[in-house]
């Protein structure tokens, strides 16, 4: 008792910033050295002195540390104190354990391995203690231990994982072997590849078929990916793939979840073929589970676990550092970006003669060499593929340029007209010579396929995936007609078909017509295999066709899991799975999206609509919140076509709703064209009118966009539309509206001035002294100040205008008779007019009149005005960090 009185008086909750063990200082209360004080008190009977010791351990290293022998001293009295037998003691040791570590690691020169022979020692023996806290206390101690790189590797191996693998063997308690699995599958992200495969990985083996505790499996099954993700490809599709199969047919329902809520981590770090062949099955097992919540926690992972087949490259995008989705591709892209044939031989695009902007807005046409590409794919890109059993002599040597072969068709080429009648025509001219045709009529056959196929696709003309199938086809047509035609009238047809169609398809058919030539080429010269080679590209045209229009036309995702994503928003799953599964679709969609790609948007467009359609406010602010990434993904054409309008109703939607939109409005607009850009310059205005006047951070919101959005326009529209919305937010109730609007304003004379556009801003000028300098109200007139002072600090226009416009009107503020408008004018002169170079030089005619006013101010009546005027910038920034 006596001790604490003497030693701990002082110490209390407001005494942050004092050493816990100052008391070790305090002269002649004992006779001791702070040194023998210290000892004595770390084995008082008293067992606060004791927590006290164990919790101020690092302010003891500190003093101690300029002595190496009462440094080793103290190490020696933390070694006996963490033998305490009060585990409230040993848990605040432990708990000062990292810091001292970390504390030690700074002083390596003077004590290189202090911490490895004393305190490591003391982390491994608490991982057996036999108190509850203790251990968890040592656990969390070896985890940041780990995570800051302060174990050897000879510890880990050596010390920590044998103790692991002995406290998780089958005959250990249940409780250390509960805890020993934790920290197994925590600690397993901080190791070497190495050590978890060959030391952890079999233990972890064994424990994800531990029959006896559940909790043992559940705690495997939630960390099976970061266990995946710690050994690789090969050490999990060998060892821990069975045992992932296993766990998710668990009789438990919550093992099944937990494998259910990690698919994605464990699909992330297997190879596609494993992915596609036995994880994509499991997965649909999980979600057809007979327990709601494995379906539910299923259905939450669907999207994610889909996104795991994306392949950028073959989408057109990747993926930057930071995260977001860019239509430029990387270097490795750029390199490789000329596609060669590998099993196949295809005629496609080469983008090495491309220019930039062409590359950034059609870069999904190109894949690369060695790739998967469904035939869905092949016809959107506009390209026709002959196999190799075709065997068509010279094919290779007889490929397109670059310039002939490039496809514009589905970015640039306004909609097709009606080709009906010209398959009429090829149609009268194929019966015409049906009589003289010296071939096989199966190529006859196959004309009138292809011609049904295309009057079915003729009432779906608008979209741009039919418009390439009709294109292909009458490309094939063509085709076919070579062989029952003679090559006089088969020449005269092409010249009336070329001139019919002549405006709409004659760049696309450039690679078929090559194809076609060469096939008639090759029949002329061998006619023995006419009728393998016109039957075969025939064919095989017509089968891609046909697949794409009777089915989504997709391989990139196993058809039964896009089955199951697009059933997400099907009013029945949210009575037998989870009430909010249509938002977790709503959340999922962009990456969807980006897995197909933007040839395949048709399978998700119908998906998209009933989402952004859907009553549940919390479901249409998921999409509004993620339509720019959409936009980017799709591309600047359909983006017009199908996300424009949902675009346009979300602005008309709830303010939760709206503000989704708000926060990436610029990402959005500028993915548009300039003219349908220009067209919601009207609607700007509308984001000032909420629903809840107090809603102040959606205004916030808006001005914050505002000053991006206006790269996208001209000066004029800037003027004419953006001009009034700022003036409107520079006068808002809400002080921080009011100070981005501010800045809002200085973008805008900017705007003007970069643009050369000095008349549009003399008059916004005059429009600002008209409306805040010589305002009714005090708020107003503070306003022109913070506008001015705005406009010095960003050099939003030239020195020479503002003297002329602004300064004249902002110096007369001097004389303001409310004193909160003079100290904002003292400030804006003090702590930024003065300190521009331009009022520093000697000589300057504004400098003088600039002066008088601070001379004036600095005399105000006003204490605050005065002070302000006579303090310098410095010294206003270290008062503000010090009330900071």
């Amino acid at each position: 008792l006596l001790v604490f009185q003497v030693g701990f008086e002082d110490y209390g909750p407001d005494c942050d910033s004092m050493r816990i063990t100052a008391f070790l200082d305090i002269p002649g209360q004992d006779n001791l050295t702070p040194l023998a004080r210290l000892e004595k008190y770390a084995f008082s009977d008293n067992i606060f002195n004791r927590q006290i010791i164990a919790r101020g351990l690092l302010d003891v290293f500190r003093d101690f540390s300029n002595n190496e022998e009462d440094f080793l001293t103290v190490m020696e009295i933390v070694v006996r104190l963490s033998e305490d037998a009060e585990p409230t003691v040993r848990t605040e040791l432990m708990e000062q354990i990292p810091p001292i570590a970390i504390f030690l690691q700074e002083s390596r020169p003077k004590f290189p391995t202090a911490f490895f022979e004393y305190l490591m020692p003391i982390v491994v023996r608490y991982l057996t203690d036999v108190n509850n806290q203790v251990r968890k206390a040592g656990q969390e101690a070896l985890l940041i231990l780990l995570e800051q790189d302060l174990v050897a590797q000879s510890d880990i191996e050596n010390k920590v994982c044998p103790i692991l693998l002995d406290l998780s063997a089958p005959d250990s308690d249940d409780e250390y072997k509960v805890e020993a699995v934790n920290i197994i599958c925590k600690m397993a992200s901080m190791l070497s590849r190495s050590t978890v495969e060959h030391m952890l990985l079999p233990r972890f083996c064994e424990l994800c078929s531990d029959g006896k505790l559940f909790q043992v499996r559940k705690i495997c099954a939630a960390n099976f990916g970061d266990i995946c993700n710690a050994v690789g490809q090969e050490a999990t599709e060998r060892l821990l793939i069975p045992k992932f199969f296993e766990l998710c047919s668990d009789s438990v329902w919550g093992m099944r979840k937990a494998c259910a809520e990690c698919f994605m981590a464990v699909s992330y770090t297997t190879s596609p073929e494993v992915r596609r062949s036995k994880l994509s099955p499991l997965f649909i097992s999980l979600i057809s589970d007979t327990c709601r919540w494995v379906r539910q926690a299923a259905f939450q992972s669907l999207g994610p676990f889909i996104s795991t087949f994306a392949n950028p490259s073959s989408a057109g995008l990747y993926i930057r550092e930071d995260g977001t989705l860019s239509i430029r591709p990387s270097m490795q892209d750029v390199n490789s970006n000329s596609c060669q044939p590998s099993n196949n031989i295809t005629l496609m695009s080469s983008f090495e003669n491309l220019n930039k902007d062409t590359w950034e807005e059609s870069s999904d046409c190109c894949t690369n060499p060695g790739e998967d590409v469904s035939q869905g794919d092949k016809v959107a890109a506009g390209v026709i593929e002959v196999t190799k059993d075709s065997s068509f002599p010279g094919t290779g040597s007889r490929l397109q340029s670059a310039e002939d072969v490039f496809n514009t068709f589905l970015y640039w080429r306004p909609p097709l007209p009606d080709i009906s009648q010209d398959l009429e025509l090829l149609q009268f001219k194929t019966e015409k010579y049906k009589d003289n045709c010296s071939v096989p009529c199966n190529n006859c056959v196959a004309s009138s396929e292809i011609k049904k196929v295309l009057e079915s696709l003729q009432e779906h003309i608008d979209d741009p995936d039919v418009q390439a199938q009709v294109q292909v086809l009458s490309a094939a047509l063509r085709a076919a007609q070579f062989d029952s035609v003679g090559d006089y009238e088969t020449r005269k047809m092409e010249e009336s078909s070329g001139k019919l169609q002549k405006k709409s398809v004659s760049d696309e058919m450039a690679v078929s017509d090559a194809t076609c030539s060469r096939v008639e080429e090759d029949s002329l010269s061998s006619p023995a295999s006419q009728d393998n080679i016109s039957d075969q590209c025939t064919t095989s045209i017509l089968k891609s066709t046909v697949s794409m229009h009777c089915s989504p036309g997709q391989d990139i995702i196993p058809q039964p899991l896009l089955d199951q994503y697009l059933s997400m928003t099907d009013p029945a799953r949210a009575q037998t799975v989870d009430t909010e599964i249509a938002k977790h679709c709503a959340y999922s969609l962009p990456g969807v999206a980006l897995t197909l790609g933007r040839q395949n948007w048709h399978c998700l467009k119908d998906t998209y609509e009933t989402l952004a359609s859907d009553v549940q406010w919390k479901v249409r602010r998921t999409l509004a919140f993620s339509i720019h990434e959409l936009a980017v993904i799709l591309g600047d054409q359909l983006t017009a076509a199908d996300l424009v309008p949902i675009f346009n109703g979300f602005l008309k939607d709830l303010d939760e709703v709206r503000i989704g939109v708000l926060k990436h409005l610029y990402d959005f607009l500028k993915l548009l064209h300039a003219d349908k850009r220009r067209e919601y310059l009207y609607q700007l205005q509308e984001f000032v009118v909420t629903d809840n006047s107090r809603n102040w951070r959606f205004r916030y919101e808006l001005a914050e966009q505002l000053i991006l959005i206006l790269e996208l326009y001209n000066p004029n529209d800037v003027y004419d539309y953006l001009r009034h919305i700022a003036l409107t937010l520079c006068s808002d109730k809400v002080s921080e509206v009011r100070w981005i609007s501010f800045k809002l304003v200085g973008a805008i004379l900017q705007k003007f001035y970069a643009n050369n556009a000095n008349a549009l801003g003399l008059n916004f000028i005059n429009e600002l002294v008209v409306r805040f300098r010589h305002c009714s109200k005090w708020v107003g007139r503070q306003a022109f100040a913070f506008i001015c002072q705005a406009v010095v600090e960003e050099e939003c226009m030239p020195v020479d205008q503002f003297v002329e416009h602004l300064l004249p009107s902002l110096l007369s503020l001097a004389s303001d008779p409310v004193p909160n408008v003079r100290v904002l004018l003292a400030k804006a002169l003090r702590q930024t007019l003065l300190e521009k170079a331009y009022f520093k030089s000697v000589g300057n005619p504004h400098l003088e009149a600039a002066e008088e006013t601070i001379l004036a101010l600095q005399s105000d009546r006003d204490q605050d005005v005065s002070f302000f005027a006579t303090i310098k910038l410095k010294q206003a920034v270290c008062l503000s960090d010090m009330h900071e």
